[in-house]
């Protein structure tokens, strides 16, 4: 039986999948998961959460991440720097007041020290949280805030500043700069910038 009868029977990888980019998260889903964690004091989860938002990290750089990596001393940066596991490019984040509280409580809580891992793994032959432990707890957060697991990924916690900060200023270059992509084409495609974004901007631009 020739190749070209199994493909005929193999479904496609994607069936019943939604295929894309996972969405962002908007402005008011986001506080709302900030009140229900404060409230609940899940401390390790809040800061992780604001981590995620603020430093648009991809999960496999946001879970590695050491004490040391976004400290001065004993207190949290306003700015961080890391090199990125995909690419080896370092790219730079700020750290929100708020984001800045939330992770300096679950140091104390944690009793961590510079060296370690922000985010240490609670099974016991991994040093740091996962990513697949982290998708998970995303899913969480998604199906508390009733939205559907199908259209969250841990990619939608990159995407959400980003795509915020290009609706305000519509600068592609600073949105490059903050993801830390070499190309502005990888930028447009992330960002998943539609054709009447293009025309509303050029409609705008007089000449």
């Amino acid at each position: 039986m020739g190749s070209g009868a199994n493909a005929v029977n193999r479904e496609p990888w994607n069936k019943g999948k939604i295929v894309g980019q996972k969405a962002p998260f908007k402005v008011k889903d986001i506080w709302a998961l900030r009140v229900r964690l404060q409230m609940e004091n899940r401390v390790r989860e809040l800061a992780l959460f604001n981590l995620g938002i603020d430093s648009k990290l991809r999960g496999c750089d946001l879970v590695s991440l050491k004490v040391r990596d976004i400290c001065h001393g004993d207190q949290v940066a306003s700015r961080a720097m890391v090199l990125q596991h995909k690419t080896q490019r370092p790219v730079q984040f700020e750290i929100t007041p708020a984001t800045r509280d939330a992770v300096q409580r679950w140091i104390k809580l944690a009793a961590l020290k510079s060296e370690d891992f922000l985010f240490p793994s609670r099974i016991h032959d991994s040093l740091h949280l996962g990513t697949r432990q982290y998708a998970r707890i995303l899913e969480g957060w998604v199906e508390g805030l009733g939205l559907d697991p199908a259209d969250y990924g841990t990619h939608s916690m990159r995407r959400t500043k980003a795509t915020l900060i290009y609706r305000r200023t519509k600068n592609l270059r600073a949105v490059q700069l903050l993801l830390g992509h070499s190309k502005l084409e990888s930028t447009v495609r992330y960002l998943g910038i539609e054709v009447d974004d293009a025309l509303e901007i050029s409609e705008q631009t007089e000449i």
